[in-house]
């Protein structure tokens, strides 16, 4: 049955613009085009709406599932903060969780990255006293890299002709970051192995170590946290609920449980949709934000998708890693189990960041290769009003989907002791890493459940379960399918697979979708009126 986010929605059979799903992509693009006034419908097919920034309660606790914090929101002239004030019209409000945002642990040592860039800096200078130039130089190039990145990703909104003229001057400065890994660029500029593992420390942010990953990813991950990490006061499912607000005043609906069976297309023209209760919605404009390879694969008609050669396009990308996500809800407040609000990195102190995950994904008994500890209670300053005398914490790790691929087609929480008892396996490994960092929450928990690559498969539609869309590979960055503009006309993509990984990267494809559709310099229009 299909249901409104919002109770007893006014529903039309035909709206200016149909968006499937509700990810941070789809909501910005939804509200950027309530603001132009259009009528917007915006189709989720679980029974939530926010994809990656929705939340869910269990056993009397609620637990984030995709944010863990969000960069920039503290700087009032940040692009982040001015779209999310527009988008939400400044109901959405941030907590900074501190001086210390992130906590590299490697073996028995630990590296804190503080905020502010001078501070950040000094920091590291403490560590690595002998390697100034290079951290010097590290960050040098964070800044040129991420400055290169906004003609990059605003040419993809360009108009097609314009785009020929004059775009590859706009990606060529990219590209000359683009095209090296982390790890290339970084060993040109020390051989100091530790430094360069607590430099690429917060690659689980996207998923590929430095060997693999593109250095304009790691430069985007590692800037946008200089000014500190921060949480949305009143948990992330405000996101959903302050942009809920915006697109409803236009006329328009998030729909929960309303799952698209296909893209109604005629004449090489998007037209509407078909939900699989067998109901049709129409619009002008059709936006995609369940990523690319769902909707060439699963959402086009075949023989269209062969037409335009889409299946070719997407053998060109690879799917981002899966995970495992275990949480954790405690007795007593973040407050009584003196819970940081710093997020911690953990990694083993023998082996680089890829040949630790090289070593764990040919026998995943060993070591983990990264874990990430959340604290997401600690960080919400409304948390205690909610939930009093209660505590969360999230602890993901690495998990590739093959390890679950037997029980794919199952039914979510139906799925056999086998499977609950490799849950059970991985989740009490992970409670061993937890007690060993925050020993006193060891007989504290009162509940904790572990999602899986299918759980992630199933509630995000990602085919293996993965975290963040596409890989980010020097490769993924030279795609240049990878844009709002399909070929096929009136539909259009959004969210991360056509920026970057990561709530910002999502937000900011939202303003690239939106130029799109509008014709307009919606960036322009956003950054003018805040």
């Amino acid at each position: 049955m299909i249901q409104s986010y919002k109770k007893n929605p006014k529903l039309a059979e035909h709206y200016d613009t149909i968006i499937i799903g509700s990810g941070m992509g789809s909501l910005t693009t939804a509200a950027i085009l309530a603001k132009e006034g259009q009528k917007v419908l915006v189709l989720e097919r679980h029974y939530t709406a926010g994809g990656f920034t929705h939340i869910f309660k269990r056993k009397g606790y609620e637990w984030d599932v995709g944010i863990h914090y969000i960069g920039e929101v503290q700087r009032p002239k940040s692009i982040v903060k001015k779209l999310f004030d527009y988008i939400t019209e400044e109901q959405l409000k941030w907590a900074d969780i501190g001086e210390v945002y992130d906590k590299i642990i490697i073996g028995n040592k630990e590296y804190d990255f503080v905020k502010g860039t001078q501070n950040f800096k000094e920091k590291l200078y403490q560590y690595f006293p002998e390697e100034k130039d290079a951290i010097n130089q590290h960050l040098d190039l964070v800044f040129a890299a991420v400055k290169a990145s906004g003609k990059f990703y605003m040419e993809k909104a360009l108009p097609s002709l314009l785009r020929k003229v004059i775009g590859a001057k706009m990606r060529k400065p990219f590209h000359e970051f683009s095209d090296k890994t982390t790890y290339e660029v970084l060993s040109s500029l020390t051989k100091n192995q530790e430094l360069i593992k607590v430099l690429t420390g917060q690659y689980g942010d996207y998923g590929l170590p430095p060997k693999e990953s593109s250095f304009i990813m790691h430069a985007s991950v590692v800037r946008h946290y200089l000014s500190g990490g921060n949480f949305p006061i009143g948990g992330s499912s405000q996101i959903a609920e302050t942009t809920d607000k915006v697109i409803e005043k236009s006329g328009g609906t998030i729909l929960i449980s309303a799952e698209v069976n296909e893209i109604l297309i005629k004449a090489n023209k998007a037209y509407g949709v078909q939900m699989k209760d067998g109901k049709t919605f129409t619009a002008k404009n059709i936006i995609s934000g369940a990523g690319i390879m769902a909707t060439y694969e699963k959402l086009l008609p075949e023989s269209l998708a062969k037409k335009h050669s889409l299946f070719n396009q997407l053998s060109k990308v690879k799917r981002s890693v899966s995970h495992a996500c275990l949480y954790i809800g405690l007795e007593g407040s973040p407050e009584e189990l003196q819970l940081p609000k710093t997020n911690y990195w953990i990694y083993p102190s023998d082996l680089d960041h890829d040949a630790c995950v090289e070593r764990y994904l040919n026998d995943l008994e060993t070591e983990f290769p990264v874990v990430y500890i959340s604290f997401p209670s600690a960080k919400d300053p409304d948390w205690n009003r909610r939930y009093p005398g209660k505590s969360t914490i999230d602890i993901i790790t690495l998990v590739p989907y093959e390890k679950f691929a037997k029980w794919e087609g199952s039914r979510w929480m139906k799925r056999g002791e086998e499977y609950n008892e490799l849950k059970e396996k991985i989740s009490n490994r992970l409670l061993d890493v937890l007690y060993k960092h925050i020993p006193q929450a060891k007989g504290k928990v009162q509940h904790y459940e572990l999602s899986t690559p299918l759980t992630t498969q199933h509630f995000v539609n990602y085919d293996k379960g993965e975290i963040y869309g596409l890989d980010h590979s020097p490769n993924r960055f030279r795609q240049r399918f990878l844009q709002p503009r399909t070929p096929i006309k009136n539909l259009y993509l959004t969210g991360q697979d056509i920026v970057t990984a990561g709530v910002a990267a999502a937000l900011f494809s939202g303003v690239l979708t939106a130029s799109v559709v509008t014709k307009k310099n919606m960036l322009k229009k956003v950054l003018k009126q805040s």
